[in-house]
């Protein structure tokens, strides 16, 4: 991700929008693991041992973590997703095509 997404007109994002931003980013990774029975690796992120209810954190450490986990996230999606079929990389699928 592109750090400067993460500022305003001219301002700095304000911290209460960064934790809202950094729970978005957490709820994404949950909803794309639970529909699709894939654990997207977030070793980097974890390494930070910050989340988005630590809100004693300051707004860099807050920053940091959003752009880790959202690059993590992306890495992980463009790894499993053909651009040219437009499907995911899916053993079961390809099981089925070949049965047919």
């Amino acid at each position: 991700m592109d750090s400067s997404i993460l500022r305003g007109k001219g301002d700095i994002v304000q911290k209460e929008e960064l934790l809202h931003l950094h729970m978005l980013l957490v709820h994404i990774r949950k909803y794309y693991e639970g529909t699709t029975g894939e654990e997207v690796p977030t070793d980097q992120y974890d390494a930070l041992h910050i989340s988005p209810v630590h809100i004693h954190k300051n707004k860099i450490s807050h920053k940091k973590a959003i752009l880790t986990l959202g690059g993590e996230v992306v890495q992980h999606i463009r790894s499993h997703y053909d651009p040219c079929t437009g499907h995911h990389h899916d053993v079961s699928s390809e099981r089925v095509v070949t049965e047919l």
